[in-house]
């Protein structure tokens, strides 16, 4: 079963890494070095979400906001912890 939430990207940081709240509360955001040109970003934060969730790439898929900077992710097959995972990286701002 996919888990579903919201993401803030901030393209051009100095390294990826999710982890903080947006301005709403709910909304992770995910600093990625990629600039957000031919969706060099969109795959660095696909990358960066993997890694804090600990599944694979090719598990974290874009639903919505393919061109913008809020976008919903599902990662499927959610990891038992997702949850647990998702309000640790929110608390990490």
């Amino acid at each position: 079963m996919a888990f579903r939430f919201g993401v803030r990207v901030k393209p051009g940081a100095r390294k990826a890494r999710a982890g903080g709240r947006w301005a709403d509360g709910d909304t992770l955001i995910v600093a990625v070095a990629a600039p957000a040109v031919e969706g060099k970003a969109n795959e660095a934060v696909r990358k960066a979400v993997a890694e804090a969730f600990g599944v694979r790439r090719q598990d974290v898929e874009i639903v919505s906001g393919d061109r913008g900077r809020d976008k919903v992710i599902d990662v499927d097959p959610a990891p038992p912890d997702a949850a647990a995972t998702l309000l640790r990286l929110l608390d990490l701002g």
